[in-house]
């Protein structure tokens, strides 16, 4: 069966997010998709939000006909990485990322670099891609202003012979299923979903338009600490 999931996904439990995880789930069903991974940086609290409100489940079922993968997004030493169906502790940031995968596979969990080649973001550079035992590419991000950067990470995935994700990189709920990916699983729950991915998932690539791009640069300063004064990792 094929099922349309954002593998790419932030809520206010992000520094930069905007909207709850009940407004991600409302707005994701509204655009058809069957979920998304909600990938956090740095953090699971949003995924222990849902499963205390019985929106995620701990054996990786769906609600109601709709999954959320438990997920988050590490800062590591080398860049940002997705780590999907994972309980990850806080306090990873910086950490080397061959280490943090091992904490995923660990957990029958998958890695994916994030946004390698975007020079706005910190990405994984190829360099040090070369060196990583990983699960897939992200090689569409809806959020990368230069398209050249997908490109460039496609090329790569291609080379490489890597499964292929597109996500939105959503910050907020109207941004949710720009991009997503169409998963071909024989059940709607996170093991099969991720099981999945080596079956040439289908990507459907579209970028934030306008106001979702600049909605996003906006938090993002926040996030930098350009507002505050403040100095922090960019998103």
């Amino acid at each position: 069966m094929a099922f349309r999931i954002d593998p790419h996904v932030h809520s206010f439990f992000s520094r930069d997010g905007v909207s709850s995880p009940e407004k991600l789930i409302a707005a994701a069903r509204e655009r058809g998709l069957h979920g998304f991974a909600l990938t956090d940086h740095d953090t699971c609290d949003g995924c222990r939000y849902l499963m205390e409100r019985g929106l995620l489940r701990e054996d990786g079922a769906a609600v109601d006909g709709f999954l959320v993968i438990p997920g988050v997004e590490i800062s590591t030493a080398e860049g940002h990485l997705l780590c999907l169906g994972v309980w990850l502790p806080n306090g990873l940031k910086r950490t080397p990322a061959a280490e943090v995968i091992k904490m995923v596979r660990a957990q029958g969990g998958v890695a994916i670099p994030a946004h390698p080649y975007d020079r706005m973001r910190a990405g994984i550079r190829e360099a040090a891609l070369e060196r990583l035992d990983i699960d897939g590419l992200e090689v569409f991000n809806a959020a990368t202003l230069f398209e050249k950067h997908n490109r460039s990470a496609l090329r790569y995935a291609q080379i490489r012979g890597l499964p292929m994700t597109a996500g939105s990189d959503a910050h907020h709920h109207a941004a949710i299923g720009r991009s997503y990916t169409t998963f071909h699983a024989t059940e709607l729950n996170a093991r099969s979903i991720l099981e999945s991915l080596k079956q040439a998932p289908e990507l459907h690539c579209q970028s934030l338009g306008l106001k979702e791009a600049l909605r996003k640069t906006f938090h993002n300063w926040f996030r930098l600490g350009i507002l505050r004064g403040g100095r922090s990792a960019r998103s």
